[in-house]
C-alpha cells in the first residue's frame, strides 16, 4: 500500500485526482498511527493538567486567575470547547482532534512538497511524516497535548510563507505560539522566506499584523497582566537546570536516541545530503535548526518536545529522496513503517505504572469525599482530580508552580524560595476561603515533599490528621471543628 502511494503515476493526474488518491490513504495512516492513543483514559500528567483546567473552565473558572499554568491559553480553549460540546468525562474527543491535527499537518506537508519538487515526493512527505510522527515513547506520542497541535500551526505558517501569503503567515506563527511559546520558533524560517521573496514594505508589515492581532487578543480575552505574567516573564526558575546536569542530559541522550532510531528511514538520505548540497532548502534547515532550539529550551528535554522536529525532518528527508532512484524511496518508507509497527506494538502494550497509582487515588477520594468537597493533591499528577471528579482546593494544580519541582529535575533548586512568584499569599488565602475536606500527600519521598515545605507542613500540623495510606501516598482528613 505505502509503495503503491510512492509509485510515480502513469498519466499526470489532475489536481483533484492527487488528492482524491491520496487522501484516502493519509487519514488511514494517521488513523492507524493514532490507535494507541485510545487504549488509555490518558496518556500524562499534561493530558490531566488539560482536563482539570478545562472543566474548571467550563464551570466559570478564569484563565490566569482561577486557573493557572504557564501555557497559552489555545489548547485550554480546545479542551474546553471539547468538554463543553461532548461532556468532561472523557478525552475520545480531543483524540479525534489530535488524529486530523496530524492529517491536517501530513497535507500541508504534501503541499509543500508537491510545489517544490513534484507530486512522487508530495506522497513520499506526507507519508514519512505520519509514519515518524509516533516514534517516541508513546506516553509522548499518543498524548493529545501541546506538541501534537503545534505541528498543523507549523506547517501552515511554512506553507503560507511558501506562496507569499504573509497576514495568513503571521496568524499560523501567532496559533502555533498561543498553543504553547516554542511554537513561536517556526518565525524564523518565515522571516527567511519573506527576505527572499524580496517583497515591498506591505509583506513584513502584513506579517507583523497577522502575528501581533491574535496574540493581543488572546491576551485581552483573557487578562494582558497575567497573560504576560504566566507565558513570558514568570517561567525563569523553571529554565534553570543548575544542579539536575546529569539527569537533564541522560533524558535528553535518551529521547534524541528513540527519535533517530524511529528516524532511522529518514536520517540517511538528510545526512548524505549534507555532504552533497544544501541549497533550496535553507528555510527547512532552519526550521530544523529553530525547532531543536525549541526543544532545548528551558533544558527539560521531555520526550514530546521532539515532536516539533518532524514536520522539518520529514522534509528534508524527501527533498533528499526525490533525486535518488525509486527503490531508495521505497526501502526508506519500508524502514518507517517497520519502525512505526515497533512503536504501535508498544504503545498498545505499554504499562502505566503512573496512571495506575492516579487511578488508586481517585477512587480514594472518590470514596472519602463528597461530590461538591474540595480536595488538595500534593503532587505532580493532577489527573487525580480528574479521574476523581473532585474541585481542587487551589488554582495551582500540582506542586511544581508552589516549589519549582517538575518531572524534569532532581537538582537543589525545590521548595517555597523557588516558587513562581507571588504563589504562596495566594495559596494560603485559598486555603482559608476554602479549606480542602481532604489533602493527599502524593509526594512519595521527591524533594517537594512537607516536611521540606514549611508552609505545607504546618497546615497539615494543626488543622490535619493521617486517616489512611494508599499506594505510598498519604492521605489527611480535617480536624473535627475545622
Amino acid at each position: 500500500m505505502l509503495a503503491a502511494a510512492l509509485a510515480p503515476a502513469r498519466t499526470a493526474p489532475t489536481r483533484t485526482a492527487f488528492w482524491t488518491r491520496l487522501l484516502p490513504l493519509l487519514a488511514l495512516l494517521a488513523c492507524v498511527t493514532r490507535v494507541p492513543s485510545f487504549v488509555r483514559p490518558l496518556w500524562n500528567p499534561d493530558e490531566g493538567y488539560l482536563a482539570v483546567q478545562a472543566r474548571l473552565l467550563t464551570q466559570g473558572g478564569h484563565l490566569y486567575d482561577t486557573v493557572v499554568d504557564r501555557k497559552p491559553p489555545l489548547l485550554p480553549w480546545l479542551y474546553e470547547g471539547a468538554f463543553a460540546l461532548c461532556g468532561s468525562g472523557s478525552l475520545t474527543p480531543l483524540r479525534v482532534l489530535a488524529v486530523l491535527a496530524q492529517l491536517l499537518t501530513a497535507l500541508l506537508l504534501v503541499s509543500i512538497a508537491r510545489r517544490r519538487w513534484g507530486d512522487g515526493a508530495g506522497r513520499t512527505a506526507g507519508v514519512l511524516y505520519l509514519l515518524v510522527s509516533v516514534g517516541l515513547n508513546p506516553e509522548d506520542a499518543q498524548a493529545a497535548t501541546f506538541e501534537v497541535f503545534i505541528l498543523p500551526c507549523t506547517a501552515a505558517a511554512v506553507w503560507c510563507a511558501d506562496r507569499g501569503r504573509w497576514g495568513a503567515a503571521g496568524a499560523a506563527v501567532a496559533a502555533a505560539f498561543l498553543t504553547k511559546q516554542t511554537g513561536g520558533a517556526v518565525l524564523l524560517p518565515v522571516a527567511l522566506l519573506l527576505h527572499r521573496h524580496g517583497t515591498s514594505r506591505a509583506g513584513p508589515l502584513r506579517l507583523a499584523a497577522g502575528l501581533t492581532v491574535p496574540v493581543l487578543g488572546a491576551a485581552l480575552l483573557t487578562d494582558p497582566a497575567g497573560f504576560l505574567f504566566w507565558t513570558v516573564t514568570g517561567s525563569a526558575a523553571y529554565a534553570s537546570f543548575t544542579g539536575s546536569e546529569l539527569h537533564v542530559l541522560v533524558r535528553a541522550l535518551t529521547n534524541t536516541a528513540i527519535l533517530a532510531g524511529a528516524s532511522a528511514g529518514l536520517l540517511p538520505p538528510v545526512v548524505r545530503s549534507l555532504r552533497t548540497a544544501r541549497s533550496g532548502a535553507a528555510d527547512l534547515w532552519l526550521w530544523l535548526a529553530s525547532s531543536a532550539a525549541a526543544v532545548a529550551l528551558g533544558f527539560h528535554f521531555f520526550g514530546h518536545y521532539y515532536l516539533q522536529l518532524t514536520a522539518p525532518l520529514a522534509l528534508l528527508a524527501t527533498r533528499a529522496l526525490h533525486v535518488l532512484p525509486r527503490e531508495r524511496r521505497v526501502r526508506a518508507v519500508l524502514t518507517s513503517a517497520c519502525c512505526c509497527a515497533c512503536f504501535l506494538v508498544w504503545g498498545l502494550f505499554a504499562a502505566r505504572a503512573d496512571l495506575a497509582h492516579a487511578q488508586r487515588l481517585a477512587t480514594a477520594l472518590e470514596h472519602r469525599t463528597k461530590s461538591a468537597d474540595r480536595v488538595l493533591v500534593w503532587g505532580i499528577h493532577p489527573e487525580t482530580y480528574w479521574l476523581a471528579g473532585r474541585t481542587p482546593a487551589t488554582r495551582f494544580l500540582t506542586a511544581g508552580l508552589l516549589t519549582n519541582y517538575s518531572g524534569g529535575r532532581d537538582g537543589p533548586q525545590v521548595g517555597e524560595k523557588y516558587a513562581v512568584a507571588g504563589t504562596w499569599p495566594v495559596f494560603r488565602r485559598e486555603m482559608s476561603a476554602h479549606s480542602p475536606a481532604l489533602v493527599v500527600d502524593d509526594s512519595r519521598g521527591q524533594p517537594y515533599a512537607p516536611a521540606r515545605v514549611p508552609t505545607l507542613r504546618r497546615l497539615l500540623e494543626s488543622r490535619y490528621e493521617e486517616i489512611a495510606r494508599v499506594d505510598g501516598a498519604v492521605l489527611y482528613t480535617r480536624l473535627p471543628g475545622e
